[in-house]
């Protein structure tokens, strides 16, 4: 490893550390015919707060599963070595070179070591908190089954100890009488987070910690999680695709490609001098919402299928726009250069010429750019067509335990307007009221006062027959493009159902329209999609095949809820160009619901806040965002990570 800067307070260097915590020898990990994780080495070390970002399927997740000895079947370990140096008790021997610590090979120690070791030294935090947690026992007995199991503290101070770790999380400590289904998805993955720390483990393995929580919880734990860490000095490797987030609050970032390390130095100078061309394609990908113009990137192409034998050369080439001819016959290797480490040779060889340094001005990728004014985007919006109106509506939801009836607002007195060739952002914590409003919209719950109008239809008084009609002009792109297909069907007969049951096309004329609907949505040539199944496109192929599906009824509305939430980072960009283009070609009027305000910024031409149920700030996009007025919408303003300003200012 070369010599870096020295980290933040509470961290520690590798080069000044002594012996590592764990360390990672040239590590492969097999699914039968595919290897997830290709020859992977490196170390990690106490109070290290590490970093590992990549698109899906680039191994990631294979990786920390292979750490712990978690490897689902039929995920083998089919190479190298994972040793554990970290066998003194967490605070005792922290200090110092350790050297005469006996190392343990975590790929071949048996069940009952590795039992003895998990939680106590080692845990996790996995990447479904819906799946993590026993759905059959209080969230008091499932802490006390670990507690009870690893020391000796029983009865009521175990239960404090509980509290204070449901508090650190921000959970009222009442709730651990509580059954995982009576909580929330953000309250499971906090409950999630606290049982992965309650025993001051020395290495922490984070995956995906705060998915599915909006911006300001997020921030919460966060901080929290680095605070602790500083304090207790534990290390952290912290597994997402969140890229703003991880490069604000890690001291060193790996960068995973097709099961290889690609890239490794410390947050602070890969922001400044990312070397690989992944790395700077997924950094083009993030930008600062509250900038006067807002420029994001997506990477063209997919990720290699790592089943297929015989591939040469860099796996990245084919979609890499710095490829040289050496890239596509020699697959390159971590080496050191300039302040980390690449597996790059366009890399090696700017480094070999030089500083290192090429353009950063050009974007690895294609580029989506949401400028300071909206004059591209035709007419001023209050000027466009009114499409439908939302009119003082409230919402009350009632819910009984025991003999006691617990009464929640839901939406109080909001009133806004959709108009044609327009995206209106809906933004807000979870539980702000957004998706009430969704379903209000689009006739599934009906308002307990005000009204909703679709030109002369009050939709919240329609029934039956007349619901059904209304359904054909409002359509919904759902949040998760995997759960939104239908595994056993082909696109082809997916697309089909809407344009037979909405637009009664039939017989010859239905294929031309289905590859209509693909072409219009960037899947070309649209014959070679038909016939797919969900599971063989990508990710951002499938998310376009929902917003297909979306459009095939013509509607005037979309709502689009969290469209882009659960897609990688690299092809985000993608998608809201996709629904931009769409949106201002064919005037549909779109309610676009997100906690991610630099995705509303580039996205919307106004901006709705909903806090507790009460519409808080609205206006356009750029004043809303750059001149926000209301309290809460600073607070969510100041909580979006900003690892650009964090590490350069």
């Amino acid at each position: 490893m070369t010599e870096r800067a020295s980290l933040e307070p509470g961290a520690v260097s590798p080069e000044g550390a002594g012996s590592p915590l764990l360390s990672v020898e040239n590590l492969s990990v097999s699914y039968a015919a595919t290897r997830a994780v290709r020859d992977v080495s490196f170390q990690l070390h106490d109070g290290e707060f590490v970093g590992l970002l990549g698109e899906s399927g680039s191994g990631k997740t294979t990786l920390g599963n292979a750490l712990l000895r978690l490897l689902p079947p039929p995920g083998r370990i089919s190479e190298g070595r994972v040793m554990w140096w970290g066998s003194a008790r967490t605070g005792e021997a922290r200090e110092g070179p350790e050297p005469h610590r006996a190392g343990r090979d975590l790929t071949t120690i048996g069940q009952e070591d590795l039992r003895r070791l998990r939680w106590r030294e080692m845990s996790t935090v996995f990447q479904s908190s819906m799946n993590s947690l026993n759905p059959v026992l209080t969230i008091e007995t499932q802490f006390r089954d670990v507690i009870e199991e690893h020391t000796a503290m029983r009865g009521a101070p175990a239960r404090q100890r509980i509290g204070q770790l449901l508090e650190m999380v921000m959970l009222d400590p009442s709730y651990m009488r509580f059954y995982p289904h009576e909580l929330s998805g953000g309250m499971k993955q906090r409950v999630a987070l606290a049982l992965a720390l309650a025993l001051r483990p020395r290495f922490v393995l984070l995956d995906e910690p705060t998915t599915g929580l909006d911006v300001i919880v997020q921030r919460s734990i966060l901080d929290n999680v680095r605070a602790l860490q500083r304090e207790q000095g534990f290390a952290v490797l912290l597994i997402s695709h969140d890229l703003g987030t991880v490069m604000e609050v890690s001291d060193r970032v790996m960068v995973m490609y097709a099961g290889k390390i690609v890239e490794d130095q410390r947050a602070s100078t890969m922001i400044a001098e990312p070397m690989h061309p992944y790395t700077r394609g997924l950094l083009g990908a993030y930008a600062d919402p509250r900038a006067r113009e807002v420029e994001i990137a997506y990477i063209p192409g997919r990720p290699p299928d790592l089943s297929r034998p015989g591939q040469r050369g860099c796996l990245f080439a084919p979609r890499c726009q710095e490829a040289i001819d050496v890239c596509r016959a020699e697959e390159p290797v971590l080496s050191a250069m300039g302040q980390g480490e690449a597996a790059c040779h366009v890399a090696e060889a700017a480094y070999a010429a030089g500083d290192g340094r090429r353009d950063q001005s050009a974007r690895a990728g294609e580029v989506f750019t949401a400028p300071a004014g909206r004059t591209d985007r035709g007419p001023r919006v209050e000027r466009r067509q009114e499409v439908l109106a939302v009119a003082g509506v409230h919402k009350r939801y009632r819910s009984r335990r025991g003999l006691k009836v617990t009464e929640v607002d839901a939406v109080q007195d909001v009133s806004f307007v959709l108009r044609a060739g327009t995206v209106t952002a809906l933004v807000g914590q979870s539980g702000s009221g957004k998706t009430t409003l969704a379903r209000m919209v689009t006739g599934v719950e009906r308002p307990d006062t005000g009204s909703v109008t679709f030109g002369e239809l009050r939709v919240d008084r329609l029934r039956g027959r007349g619901l059904k009609a209304y359904r054909r002009h409002v359509q919904l792109v759902f949040q998760d493009p995997f759960a939104a297909l239908n595994p056993a069907h082909t696109i082809g007969y997916t697309l089909s159902r809407p344009l037979i049951n909405h637009q009664d096309v039939t017989g010859a004329a239905l294929r031309p329209a289905i590859e209509e609907l693909l072409e219009r949505v960037g899947l070309s040539p649209a014959s070679t999609y038909i016939e797919k199944y969900p599971h063989q496109l990508s990710g951002g192929q499938q998310q376009r095949v929902v917003v297909a599906r979306a459009l095939a009824p013509d509607p005037e509305i979309i709502v689009a809820d969290e469209p882009i939430s659960m897609l990688d980072v690299s092809i985000r960009a993608e998608i809201l160009e996709l629904l931009d283009t769409l949106v201002r070609e064919r005037g549909i009027a779109m309610l676009y619901i997100t906690h991610d305000l630099l995705s509303a910024r580039v996205l919307a031409d106004e901006v709705l806040v909903l806090h507790n149920g009460k519409l808080v700030e609205s206006g356009a996009t750029l004043e809303v965002i750059r001149g926000a007025r209301d309290a809460y919408t600073r607070q969510l303003l100041d909580a979006i990570p900003n690892p650009f300003a964090t590490r350069r200012g």
